[in-house]
This record gives structure tokens, C-alpha cells and sequence, in this order.
């Protein structure tokens, strides 16, 4: 199992994936949330002209995002600067469509978009429709070097349920399920053999949302919070609003935090415009924590969703996940928090 880094994408991103590449990390996953976060293609293009080695991953492009032939072209420019180093990952859509008040795409249509995609960057003649109308699109001279068709750019899907894992195994994909666990795992490999894959062959990528701890540092510390909080209040951001747009994980409320999300459930109810909660909803999403929020995390709440802990708890973790079989492990670094690759990359080495 190799590492990488998962980024809430800034201008900046390429300073932290420098060093990552630096440390030994070989991918780097860039958030497609364009109202959070800065625009994913230009921070890749930073951090394409900033590093040698280490690949660069679209973690995720959402289809609605950008219209498919320009994603491709967004590939393409990415592959031209990075040879043979970029990752097309993709997913229907979370944080960057809730954050416009939209629920996820459908499967088909992500299906159909990646068909897209994909033809255009094989240097294919293909049909798409657009504004009612379907019309034959290809790369009209990709042989003078503005953008790098002729090497493989590989595709991860983000499957939390069935039928997009059965969608990955049917596309050939890898996949990304960060946060689902060994069984969701056990059943993407029983998708790719059933469709003719080698599960050997594919990439799965599990995800960490952990903090080390320093000697003698509480587990609900304010530095413990920043770095882990975010990605625990995510599931609250969701299932507030699961009535209208879907519970995403489709588990529901985890029994731990049952009264944190009631409470949490009242607060949204205040958040104003009644018609636009969502706008408050999704601020620093994956991020950093509001003011409303740091004090639900309590010490059992942090051990039940994330990673605390000294050095080796934290590599006993790793060792779970390399066992449970997963070919790759990315570790979230929290926005604002550069020095989390370094602390993980000392994690890392013991394992």
C-alpha cells in the first residue's frame, strides 16, 4: 500500500504537494469545489510545474462542474505539463453541488459524461449532445503539443453504494472509498471479477482522517479538532439535509452521534435564508470548523469517526488497512494545516 495526500484546493496547494513528493507521498487528490476551494485544474497546473514525480489526481471532478469536452481539454493541458502523472477521478457530486443547493448527478449521465471524456482523450471522433442537439466533437489538432493525448490517463471512480461500484467494475475504473470500510471494499473486488477485471490489477483507495498526537496532548484538544473536526461535522452537513438532496452514505445516524446531530439539527433550522440554509450549511465544509460546531466534538465523538493518537496506534491503523487489502491510503490534510504531511509522513515510515 502506498500514500498520498487528499487537499481542500487553494492557489497554494502546490507548495504542499512539493513537499509531499519531497516526503515520498506519491499522489496527490484535489477537491473539485469550486465554491469553497480554488479552482482545481489552475492549482494542478501549479503544482504540475512545481513537482517530478509524485501524480496528480482530480479527487473528484464532479460532471456539472465543467462541460465534458472541456474537462477533457483540462486533462489533456494537465497531461501535457505532467506527463503520464494525472489521475481522472470522478463522483456525482457532494459538497460541490450542495453548495449550490442541488442534489447529486445521476449515475447515467456521469456514465455518459466519462464516455465522453474518455473518447475525446483516445483522439477519437465522438457525439455529444448539448442545448438539444447532438453533434460530433474530437481534438482538432492534438498532434502540435498544446495538449498530451498519447499517454493513458487512468480513471478512479468515488463509489459509496452498490450501483456505482458495479458502475466502476463495468467501466474499468479504479476506485475511491475513502470512508467506506473493509466490506464495501470486499464488494468492489467481487464487482471487478465478475466483470473481468483483476482486483490485483485495479487501484482501491481507503482514506485516513486522523491527528498525531503529542506527548501528553488531550484528544479533544483545539489542534485535535482542527485538524479532524471537519471531516466529522461533513456527516452532519449531510444528513441535515437528507430529506431534500439524500443521505449520501445511505447508513443514516450513527448511534455516537445522535445528540450532536440533534442539536446540530436545531442550529441548521436558524441558519438564514430559510430558502438557502444550505449556504451556511456548507461553509468551510471539510475545512475548518464554524464557531456553532467545535464544541459538539467530544472526546468519544473524535474516537468513534477519526484517527487520534500516538505514532504507533495511528501505524497499527495503516497496518489494518494495507491487510484489509486496499492498494492505496490518502491522508487528509487539513486546510491550513500544512504541517500534517510532515507529522504523517513520520507515521508512515514505521509502518
Amino acid at each position: 500500500m502506498d500514500y498520498g495526500i487528499l487537499l481542500a484546493t487553494e492557489a497554494n496547494s502546490w507548495k504542499v504537494v512539493k513537499r509531499a513528493e519531497e516526503l515520498g507521498y506519491s499522489r496527490a487528490w484535489f477537491f473539485d469545489t469550486h465554491l469553497l476551494n480554488a479552482e482545481m485544474f489552475a492549482a494542478m497546473g501549479a503544482a504540475a510545474m512545481a513537482t517530478k514525480k509524485i501524480r496528480l489526481g482530480t479527487g473528484v471532478m464532479i460532471p456539472s462542474n465543467r462541460i465534458a469536452p472541456v474537462a477533457a481539454s483540462g486533462l489533456a493541458t494537465l497531461n501535457a505539463l505532467a506527463p503520464g502523472r494525472i489521475d481522472f477521478g470522478i463522483s456525482t457530486g457532494f459538497t460541490g453541488r450542495r453548495t449550490m443547493g442541488l442534489g447529486p448527478v445521476k449515475l447515467a449521465d456521469m456514465k455518459e459524461y466519462i464516455r465522453i471524456v474518455q473518447a475525446l482523450l483516445r483522439g477519437e471522433t465522438t457525439e455529444w449532445e448539448f442545448e438539444g442537439k447532438r453533434k460530433k466533437i474530437r481534438f482538432l489538432n492534438p498532434e502540435i503539443g498544446a495538449v498530451k493525448i498519447d499517454d493513458p490517463i487512468p480513471l478512479f471512480l468515488s463509489a459509496f453504494g452498490p450501483k456505482g461500484r458495479q458502475l466502476t467494475a463495468e467501466l474499468g475504473a479504479n476506485w475511491l472509498g475513502a470512508g467506506t470500510g473493509p466490506q464495501a471494499l470486499a464488494h468492489m473486488k467481487q464487482c471487478w471479477t465478475a466483470a473481468g477485471h483483476d482486483p490485483d490489477k485495479m487501484v482501491s483507495v481507503g482514506g485516513v482522517n486522523g491527528c498525531v498526537l503529542k506527548p501528553g496532548e488531550a484528544i479533544d484538544s483545539d489542534r485535535v479538532k482542527s485538524q479532524v473536526g471537519p471531516s466529522i461535522t461533513m456527516m452532519m452537513h449531510n444528513l441535515v439535509e437528507a430529506e431534500e438532496f439524500g443521505d449520501i452514505t445511505g447508513r443514516g445516524v450513527p448511534p455516537p452521534l445522535k445528540a450532536a446531530f440533534e442539536r446540530y439539527q436545531r442550529i441548521y433550522h436558524g441558519y438564514q435564508p430559510a430558502d438557502a440554509r444550505y449556504l451556511s450549511n456548507h461553509r468551510g465544509h471539510l475545512m475548518f470548523l464554524r464557531p456553532e460546531e467545535k464544541d459538539m466534538l467530544t472526546p468519544e465523538i473524535i474516537k468513534s469517526f477519526s484517527a487520534v493518537g500516538p505514532k504507533e496506534m495511528l501505524r497499527d491503523r495503516l497496518r489494518e488497512m494495507k491487510s484489509a487489502g486496499y492498494s492505496h491510503c490518502t491522508i487528509g490534510v487539513r486546510y491550513g494545516h500544512p504541517e500534517m504531511v510532515e507529522e504523517w509522513a513520520d507515521v508512515i515510515a514505521g509502518v
